[in-house]
């Protein structure tokens, strides 16, 4: 059956709606450009020609096994090392993803890992391999409990460091913390890859996401709210083991500057732009799609009232026909 040019206008325009990507996920896409950060990425075989790496440097009891891995600490006792880029990160808001392996023989290990954005660069200590009292961020992925009743551990936790406050040693950081979350699980060499993500906007939050239930599936270990990181961070990691060992090793990590794609400008810059960082509008994009379907309604308004005028007046001609 052949439909009047109205009504087939309005099914090749309900047809558009259904399957217009643009109209269904304006809300749902988030205009977000990831822009590999090379400075601050590395994986096998993690060494030039010359056994050195070009953006990272490593010591104390670091080994690197090029086909493998960085192990910051072997599974053996008093052991730490660390593992710093030479280059300060230098997008405002970023992202950094880390595939990394936690394990050892026994049935007790320890005491963990972390990563450091921070002032400080290279400076071994007693906080998970790195130097008390630092002025930044740390992300730490705690595999031993000393005294923290009604936490399941390992646990991974977030603390912003001023340069004058300590790490709470005796309570496994509950002083310090400003989100976590009970990861068990997260340690062990499962068929799993372990991977730990880092989406930090400097207008609006820090999320850490965790892979280590199955691969491909995210699990968010905590949000927090908007902060400021010091105006130049190196990022490193860092592993230490005391009576307790264990294996800490990095297998890759990618690193990533973030950008907004917006008309009234981009959410992610360079800190040494001039533009001043715009907090991101997610109503935005809702409200373009709102004024689109407004629109759209409107024409199919048009389009079914005038269909219904012409099928009437078809209708009355043929019924003045059939009279004669």
């Amino acid at each position: 059956m052949i439909l009047p040019w109205p009504a087939s206008l309005l099914c090749l325009l309900l047809g558009y709606v259904g399957v217009n990507p643009t109209l269904q996920a304006d809300v749902e896409r988030p205009a977000v450009r990831q822009i590999p950060l090379r400075s601050h990425s590395l994986s096998s075989p993690f060494l030039d020609s010359d056994m050195q790496s070009r953006y990272f440097e490593f010591g104390d009891d670091t080994i690197v096994r090029a086909d493998q891995y960085i192990r910051l600490t072997s599974d053996r006792q008093a052991q730490s090392g660390w593992l710093f880029s030479r280059m300060p990160m230098t997008a405002t808001n970023w992202m950094i993803e880390m595939e990394f392996k936690i394990h050892g023989v026994g049935h007790l290990h320890g005491d963990g890992m972390a990563i450091w954005l921070t002032e400080e660069r290279a400076k071994p200590g007693n906080v998970f391999g790195h130097a008390d009292n630092f002025n930044g961020l740390g992300v730490f992925i705690d595999t031993y409990k000393n005294s923290r009743p009604g936490v399941v551990f390992p646990y991974v936790m977030a603390m912003l460091g001023n340069s004058s406050v300590s790490y709470d040693q005796n309570h496994d950081g509950k002083e310090n913390e400003m989100a976590g979350c009970s990861a068990r699980g997260i340690r062990g060499t499962d068929a799993v890859p372990k991977k730990l993500r880092m989406t930090y906007y400097q207008d609006t939050s820090l999320k850490v996401e965790l892979q280590y239930k199955a691969e491909n599936e995210w699990t968010e270990c905590f949000e927090t709210e908007a902060f400021k990181l010091p105006q130049t961070v190196y990022l490193g990691f860092s592993a230490h083991t005391g009576e307790l060992t264990d294996n800490h090793d990095i297998i890759s990590i990618n690193s990533y500057n973030l950008h907004m794609r917006q008309n009234t400008g981009s959410r992610g810059s360079d800190r040494g732009s001039k533009a001043k960082p715009k907090p991101y509008n997610p109503g935005g994009d809702k409200e373009r799609g709102s004024w689109r379907w407004f629109f759209l309604k409107i024409i199919l308004f048009g389009i079914v009232v005038g269909g219904g005028y012409v099928g009437y007046t078809m209708y009355r001609a043929s019924r003045r026909g059939s009279r004669f």
